[in-house]
């Protein structure tokens, strides 16, 4: 059975992770300073809300404050703050108490469920499978399956909308040599992100490889090694980075996370964005300094009395080749970028702690792919409002969440900005300014010459050392 939904929606939105979650929450504090209440409705596959399930480790804890929330950094009067999640609980005086400044990952997602649970608006369980643009009726025609509890199809629906915002997050990326091997049944081979499902099997291997170099793979290697006997630990942590390098946290460095430097980067060419995203990675992809701290603690102890923990750890190391051993076992073929030397590593388990990478749009847009303008890459070109840029016949807009880190750059994931761009989404989506945004939100200025200059200050006054005729 096929349901129509012929009342056209002002915006659709595809995804509900916790930037379109944000988009939600703050959608719902309209109406206010004479915009009209949004109708809106947005759409996702899982049956709830889930964020990054396989990593809620322990102890693990975001790497942003707690007012790095769905809306408090927009609206901080807003009902659907971390502290008004505290409240509803009747843990505001324990947290007070704690003085903790970054919560525990787990907390995160159990506060993002308590506002999916609570908004309006938000359909689980509903998969989006064709967007077009309708000419004639001049809206976005959104094709969808409503799953049923065993994710299998229980009907066909279609509505109607005059904007969309396409939240559908990142996959987790596994590379191109461990692909055959990341579905074998007999060894296991996983990403990170489905750590805590498999870890009793990972706990049980003999020998456990760890590939990758940032907060991810650390946290894994420091889970296992907390679990497994001392000097019979069978570890080895492998990356390709040079090092295992913190994470940038400095005061100055943050800034980087800031709407400023997001301006400042879309302004620059492609090319030089396309430069400085890879260079930028302790940015992003480093590791918590208290989780090294905690590392090199525990490997420490388990030399007390005498010997050292049978643990390697090597960064600077690229995975060429992987094949099977038999059922059992998995061989890696390894190479040092700084020695130019290779060897083989035989392992009966490997946790891919390799990160993410954005979902492609080819089949869930490809009714909008001849109308949708693209860079240099083949990538769809973004402006500084988040809009994906469109033929001029189509006078529907679609924004996008966390899939325009080539046109924002390293700020493009970060929940620190996620109330921000929703703000930012909305203020362009209604034409005014319920959410108003600062003028400035930070203390560097990022190059010469600015062409959205922040509010005029005495602290600098600089001119460029070649003047443009």
């Amino acid at each position: 059975m096929t349901a129509q939904h012929d009342a056209p929606h002002d915006l659709v939105g595809i995804g509900i992770g916790p930037f379109n979650l944000s988009l939600a929450a703050l959608a719902d504090g309209l109406p206010q300073q004479g915009v009209d209440r949004l109708a809106t409705v947005f759409y996702d596959q899982r049956r709830d809300f889930r964020w990054h399930p396989g990593l809620l480790l322990d102890g693990a804890t975001l790497q942003v404050p707690f007012l790095a929330d769905l809306v408090t950094l927009a609206d901080p009067a807003s009902p659907w703050t971390f502290l008004s999640y505290l409240k509803h609980k009747e843990r505001l005086y324990p947290f007070y108490f704690a003085e903790q400044f970054h919560i525990q990952r787990a907390e995160y997602d159990a506060y993002c469920r308590w506002v999916a649970g609570r908004l309006p608006g938000l359909h689980f369980g509903h998969q989006v499978d064709a967007v077009r643009w309708n000419p004639e009726r001049d809206l976005f025609e959104v094709d969808y399956t409503q799953l049923d509890t065993d994710g299998e199809a229980e009907a066909l629906g279609r509505t109607y909308t005059r904007n969309l915002v396409l939240g559908i997050g990142t996959a987790p990326y596994v590379p191109e040599p461990l692909r055959p091997l990341a579905d074998a049944p007999t060894v296991p081979v996983i990403h990170s992100a489905e750590y805590l499902d498999n870890r009793a099997r990972i706990l049980g291997a003999g020998h456990v490889t760890v590939i990758g170099s940032g907060q991810s793979g650390a946290e894994v290697f420091l889970d296992l090694l907390r679990n497994r006997p001392a000097g019979r630990e069978r570890l080895t942590w492998l990356a390709r980075t040079p090092s295992f390098a913190p994470m940038e946290y400095s005061k100055l460095g943050l800034e980087h996370f800031t709407p400023d430097y997001t301006r400042y980067f879309h302004d620059l060419p492609e090319p030089v964005r396309d430069r400085l995203v890879p260079a930028q990675w302790q940015l992003h992809k480093g590791i918590d300094t208290a989780t090294i701290a905690a590392i090199h603690e525990e490997l420490y102890r388990r030399t007390l009395h005498g010997g050292w923990p049978d643990t390697v750890l090597t960064p600077g190391v690229t995975v060429r080749t992987a094949g099977r051993v038999a059922t059992t076992q998995v061989e890696l073929h390894l190479e040092h970028a700084q020695q130019g030397t290779r060897s083989r590593l035989t392992t009966d388990a490997v946790v891919l702690a390799t990160g993410y990478k954005e979902r492609p749009l080819t089949s869930l847009f490809a009714g909008l792919d001849p109308y949708m303008r693209k860079d240099s890459s083949g990538r769809p070109r973004i402006d500084d409002r988040y809009r994906m840029i469109l033929d001029p016949s189509v006078s529907g807009t679609v924004f996008v969440q966390n899939g325009e880190r080539h046109t924002h750059g390293v700020g493009t994931p970060d929940l620190g900005l996620a109330a921000w761009r929703s703000a930012a989404i909305l203020n362009t989506l209604t034409g005014k300014e319920p959410y108003p945004q600062p003028h400035r939100t930070a203390f560097t200025t990022f190059g010469l010459e600015q062409r959205n200059p922040a509010r005029p200050h005495r602290a600098v006054n600089l001119r460029p050392l070649v003047e443009h005729p």
